[in-house]
């Protein structure tokens, strides 16, 4: 995934940081202008099956704040935006690809691919390289992780069902768990 030089910089800071707190960083990015431009950090429970609250998005932000203060890697004002991912999360890591296989995807490239930047498909196979997305016309396309500009899951009925399926999953565990 392309990132600039600032928003690497930015997730050597705040890596550490998450991973103390039980999550993980999924995407950096820094949006808006030149004053008072928002940070948005976007970050997940380590455990495959967490769920993360609007009070662990505030708890990551207090945490990110003091740190990003002292290391100063912004030199304006900026905002600092904490969030999940959600059901149609970005695609950032090859973990995520593979996390995705079966489902649809929207892909921008850059460099474009035979002339073409936008694709959508349903992700094939993926592993630490590279992904097979099968596009809408019925064509497999190997793609390089290095050439994906973005990559976002489209919310779909199927995407839907297994979120429900997973959080029903979850619940049946923790019940489980109490009980015991």
């Amino acid at each position: 995934m392309k990132t600039t030089p600032l928003e690497k910089r930015i997730a050597r800071i705040v890596e550490p940081v998450l991973e103390d707190m039980g999550f993980e960083l999924v995407r950096v990015r820094l949006i808006g202008g030149m004053h008072n431009p928002t940070l948005q950090i976007m970050a997940e429970p380590q455990a495959e099956d967490g769920i993360m609250g609007v009070e662990d998005c505030a708890d990551i932000s207090h945490a990110l704040s003091a740190v990003l203060d002292v290391e100063d890697p912004i030199e304006n004002r900026y905002t600092l935006e904490v969030s999940s991912p959600g059901l149609d999360r970005p695609l950032t890591r090859p973990k995520d690809f593979l996390r995705s296989t079966g489902l649809e995807a929207r892909i921008e490239l850059d460099p474009p691919f035979e002339g073409r930047r936008r694709f959508k498909g349903r992700i094939m196979a993926a592993n630490d390289k590279e992904f097979t997305l099968e596009t809408e016309e019925g064509e497999n396309l190997e793609i390089d992780f290095a050439a994906v500009s973005r990559a976002k899951l489209v919310l779909t009925d199927e995407l839907l069902a297994m979120a429900k399926q997973q959080q029903e999953a979850a619940q049946t565990e923790k019940q489980q768990d109490e009980t015991q």
